[in-house]
């Protein structure tokens, strides 16, 4: 033993004689000094050590990333993510009674519908991939068809056709999904049943006859089995049943934003979002005397003259509109073909039959902005203080 630990001594002694030779050659003039500081052999263990601490240190760099990861909490769960596993169900003694036998099936019972559970989480996993693959592909082509109308193209530009003919293709996909996660939902629910009555048999199975206490405590086993397979079922039906609102909601919006996006690209240039995403509430009803006779009773929100064949008038429409139900989101338009009449009896009629064309060319034009049709009413008159076809927008 003693020649071990003489050891150490010797390796210090060696280090403190380096260290005092090479204090000796940088400077001769502390000989006297390093001589007694060596002298005292405590003081010359932690030289030692601080001496073999550099040889240590490039390992814990790579020691520490994995005490970190090791603590590290495990990533927050996605919402649309969550996999439903049902539990293990455990092996059963076959008892040989009575009770024991109706163990057996109960447990039969159980694998089958963890069977049925399991089928139906992977269809909902295939359905998830699916959409997120298909609204990934639609807001692609979106944003590519939003960059060019940004900056301007020509009015029905072939290639942002083409790309609104995928995107639509790719966002009714996203649709057809909303049809198989009801009848996934509809699935879940019948399997929910199923479990409920599998429940109520096992604890009704504890108070049958003939039964031995190895069989109550596989019961035990068993209920809790069921149990932590009901809560799965039931967590499924739910975030499947917001799977479906939040599904169907996406797909009303963006269909409308995508009917709105046809408008920019028949002009050539972004005119904005769809109007349905501002119009909210009940609308106000329409005028007791009907929506004509506000003319020249009430100050229009917006006058279209048609006086050219091609009059550009969805951008300014579109302004005023959005400002309006930016205003009041339960507004409601009434749109008035305003026709002259002067003229003789064809003139008239002629002039009336055009103004009331133009005034459904507004109507569809609004309808194709998202907003809703039961917030808008079409009407005629005429009026001898308009010299062409107009179509009066009036605000309620």
């Amino acid at each position: 033993m003693s020649k071990r630990r003489s050891l150490p001594f010797r390796r210090t002694a060696v280090v403190a004689g380096v260290l005092m030779l090479a204090a000796a050659c940088a400077a001769p003039q502390n000989d006297r000094s390093t001589a007694s500081d060596s002298a005292q052999a405590p003081a010359s263990e932690p030289v030692v050590e601080t001496a073999a601490v550099p040889e240590a240190a490039p390992a814990e760099p790579a020691a520490a990333p994995a005490a970190t990861d090791s603590n590290s909490p495990p990533p927050p769960q996605i919402l649309g993510t969550t996999q439903f596993r049902p539990p293990t169900v455990s092996n059963m003694r076959p008892t040989g009674t009575v009770v024991g036998k109706k163990i057996e099936s109960l447990r039969g019972d159980l694998l089958r519908l963890q069977g049925d559970l399991s089928s139906e989480n992977d269809q909902l996993q295939g359905l998830r991939i699916s959409a997120r693959q298909f609204a990934g592909n639609y807001h692609s082509l979106k944003a590519a068809m939003n960059a060019r109308l940004q900056v301007g193209t020509t009015p029905g530009n072939p290639e942002l056709v083409s790309q609104w003919n995928q995107a639509q293709s790719e966002l009714q996909q996203v649709g057809a999904s909303i049809a198989a996660l009801n009848t996934l939902a509809s699935q879940v629910s019948g399997t929910a049943s199923l479990a409920a009555f599998l429940l109520e048999s096992t604890s009704t199975t504890f108070e049958l006859r003939g039964a031995v206490e190895e069989d109550h405590r596989q019961l035990a086993v068993l209920e809790d089995e069921v149990n932590k397979t009901v809560v799965i079922i039931d967590r499924l039906l739910n975030e499947l049943t917001d799977d479906i609102a939040r599904t169907q909601n996406y797909f009303a919006n963006e269909r409308l934003n995508l009917t709105a996006m046809q408008v920019a690209i028949d002009n050539g240039e972004y005119i904005g979002g769809s109007l349905a995403n501002r119009s909210y509430g009940v609308p106000a009803p329409a005028p007791a005397g009907g929506a004509a006779s506000q003319v020249g009773q009430r100050q229009p929100l917006a006058v279209i003259r048609f006086d050219d064949p091609d009059v550009q008038y969805e951008q300014a429409l579109f302004t005023v509109v959005g400002s309006a139900l930016e205003r009041r989101p339960n507004a409601a338009f009434d749109i008035v073909a305003v026709s002259p009449s002067a003229g003789d009896a064809a003139q008239v009629a002629l002039d009336t039959t055009r103004s009331r064309r133009n005034a459904e060319g507004v109507l569809r034009t609004l309808t194709s902005m998202g907003l809703p049709a039961d917030r808008m009413t079409l009407s005629a008159t005429s009026s001898a203080q308009v010299q062409v076809s107009e179509v009066h927008v009036y605000v309620r």
